[in-house]
């Protein structure tokens, strides 16, 4: 699948009050609804229509699924009954837990819960069997519009619902979000900061709770005042774990809630508790400080309603801090970007967001693993200039997520393994090449590559200029990916992207010598042989003589060179205007194509003949063209084969190409020029 480049430059994080409708009709929720109610009918939405490709792509459907609006299911639906909590989210039969877990984490902030659930749809007057729900997507905020049949067995919801039979918001959020990755089938298996990011745009830590920090409760209550959502979960060794309950009642590979973290009074001592939700809404932690365990006959009943604890099966309980530590394993912290935090919220992040690709042949070079091609991956300096509060360094969180991989599992692809390495920058501007990184040790990067959507990590480095290569932990492997600063501090980013530029020599203006050389001698023979009588070379004559000679040229690989490619010579060179090449004007193009050869013999490492498309930014800049990421891909996608190689006459041609271009344009320049000297006068 082809991935073009994308602007990399900075750009703030995206507010949701300018969500993007995503209808292929280009009409928005409001305007769809008021279409169905001057019609007198209920929307079907043809996008994500009520049928097998919306639900599974890889199998058909196990059981008769039927599709169903809630008025079909229930005589009174509701969309929130009595507020949207966390008991409104039971399971399915939809291995997205992950997803559960974020939905419920998602009912404790109000402010977010209403952005990604607008609170004013209802089965009321207006109901119009529409329904729509924002969702953040890589820096943008998306609108996403729904009809509200739902798949059912036997008259009951299949996948996710609300304890509450008549109340369905829940139910219609996860079909949205289906929707979104392009079918209910898409949801399995996932990691509950994917879902955490898009409900709120922020950016997740994951800690190994065995190798937590010392102030890991500190982290954790810190965490849940700012509103952050917390997920936690217990690893498994083995798939045959996936799902296992243990003796205390723990479910293995799992994906859990943070909501709450409290200090209590028990028997005259401070006891820290944490509370986890099971998003099947069932199924209990069964040790100490669980609902019915002995421990909270010693605590006071105002205590326990300002816990509000109550020995009820909905899958929320609570437990010591220490035995949380001894019995998961992983916990997921979704930080919030600052406009999804409360306006009273005393620390906000600083944001910077840059969207990019790797493209094969061009800057898909993989990890440091990979030194040769290594270097041309993208280059974002960052600029460390503040000092965090009382301290000697700067703190900042870098995620690199590649984007859309879920949607794209249809079509068989899958999350790659990604990373990152931070350099100190040498000081000075443009893309660095491949031996700044064969002398210089990385300063800092993520802790591992993984194949997960985002790879995250929390850094202190001191104030200073820094280079963040985001890359694929194996070459050739295209992919969109989208890199967030969040800094304590403001930092500064830029791309370290090539400005296009052009360096070339002026053009000759050939002046016969005293005495012509040897190989001169044989050319003009040669001239002469292929010219006749008239001394000039048409475009067909000129095919002739230099796939003859390119041919026999030593140590490259040459194909042919067209038709049309030596017009575009003819066209270069000819300084008469006659549309052919007169002896002198065709020494000049030889003299030129002899750097070229040249300078392709020095950048074909391996000495193979061909040039590999990674070196080709080296040797165009060698040849007088500094090029961007954009352009430099899109030569790559036309130029090199399927191995990234690039033979001499495909270079010849690019070459030829951009000279033409670049005279253009330095011919536009000074007319250009031309046209404000006059126009002030001078």
């Amino acid at each position: 699948m082809p991935y073009l480049f994308q602007d990399s430059k900075p750009r703030p994080a995206a507010h949701p009050g300018g969500a993007r409708g995503t209808h292929s009709s280009g009409k928005g929720y409001e305007q769809l609804k008021r279409e169905c109610l001057r019609k007198g009918v209920l929307f079907e939405d043809s996008d994500f229509p009520a049928c097998n490709s919306s639900l599974f792509f890889s199998e058909n459907p196990p059981i008769p699924f039927v599709w169903k609006r809630p008025g079909d299911i229930v005589k009174d639906p509701k969309f929130i009954l009595g507020g949207a909590t966390r008991t409104d989210i039971c399971q399915g039969d939809l291995g997205d837990c992950w997803l559960l877990a974020a939905i419920a984490s998602l009912t404790l902030n109000e402010k977010t819960l209403a952005r990604v659930v607008p609170l004013d749809q209802n089965f009321g007057p207006d109901y119009a069997g529409i329904f729509h729900f924002q969702f953040w997507q890589h820096n943008e905020w998306l609108d996403v519009v729904i009809d509200d049949r739902l798949p059912t067995f036997k008259g009951r919801l299949v996948f996710l619902h609300s304890a509450e039979l008549n109340e369905f918001w829940s139910a219609l959020l996860e079909k949205a979000y289906a929707k979104l990755n392009g079918s209910y089938e898409s949801l399995k298996g996932g990691s509950t900061i994917e879902a955490m990011e898009d409900f709120t745009g922020g950016i997740g830590e994951m800690y190994d709770v065995k190798a937590a920090p010392d102030n890991f409760y500190e982290i954790l209550e810190k965490a849940l005042k700012r509103c952050s959502m917390v997920g936690c979960s217990i690893d498994t060794s083995s798939a045959a774990e996936s799902e296992a309950r243990t003796p205390f009642g723990l479910v293995k590979g799992h994906a859990y809630s943070v909501t709450g973290i409290e200090e209590v009074s028990y028997r005259g001592q401070q006891v820290q508790l944490i509370r986890i939700r099971n998003p099947w809404g069932q199924v209990e932690w069964n040790g100490p400080w669980s609902d019915n365990s002995a421990e909270w006959r010693s605590v006071s009943p105002s205590e326990q309603r300002r816990l509000s604890q109550a020995a009820r099966d909905d899958g929320e309980f609570w437990m010591k801090f220490e035995d949380f530590k001894v019995h998961f394993d992983k916990v997921e912290i979704c930080n919030l970007t600052p406009d999804a935090l409360e306006d009273s919220t005393a620390h906000k992040w600083e944001v910077t967001i840059h969207q990019g690709s790797w493209v094969r042949g061009a800057t898909a070079g993989g990890c440091r693993n990979f030194l040769e091609t290594f270097w041309t991956n993208p280059q974002i300096k960052l600029h460390l200039t503040e000092k965090d509060d009382g301290q000697d360094d700067c703190t900042f969180i870098a995620a690199l997520m590649q984007k859309g991989r879920r949607k794209l599992k249809k079509l068989g692809a899958e999350m790659l393994t990604i990373g990152y390495s931070i350099y100190e920058s040498p000081g000075r501007d443009g893309h660095l090449g491949k031996d700044f990184f064969r002398y210089h040790p990385s300063k800092a990067r993520s802790k591992t590559y993984i194949n997960l959507r985002e790879v995250s990590h929390r850094f202190k480095l001191p104030p200073g200029d820094y280079i963040l290569i985001p890359t694929t932990f194996e070459p050739h492997q295209e992919a969109d990916f989208c890199l967030r600063i969040f800094s304590e501090k403001k930092a500064i980013t830029e791309d370290l992207d090539e400005n296009v530029a052009i360096d070339l020599p002026e053009p000759l203006h050939p002046t016969p010598g005293p005495q012509e050389t040897e190989e001169e001698k044989q050319f003009r023979a040669l001239f002469e042989q292929i010219s006749g009588k008239d001394m000039e070379i048409s475009a067909e004559e000129l095919e002739y003589v230099l796939n003859a000679v390119l041919k026999k040229t030593k140590n490259i690989k040459f194909k042919n060179l067209s038709l049309i490619s030596c017009r575009n010579i003819i066209s270069l060179m000819d300084t008469s205007g006659n549309g052919k090449l007169e002896f002198s004007e065709f020494k000049v193009f030889w003299e030129k194509m002899k750097k070229w050869i040249s300078i392709f013999l020095q950048f074909d490492f391996d000495k193979s003949g061909s040039m590999s498309s990674y070196e080709l930014r080296g040797a165009l800049k060698a040849a007088g063209y500094q090029l961007n990421n954009y352009l430099l891909q899109l030569i790559v996608l036309r130029y090199s084969d399927e191995q990234f190689q690039i033979e001499f006459d495909d270079f010849l041609n690019c070459l030829i190409r951009l000279e033409n271009a670049s005279r253009v344009f330095q011919a536009l320049s000074a007319k250009h020029k031309e046209f404000i000297n006059l126009n002030i006068g001078e």
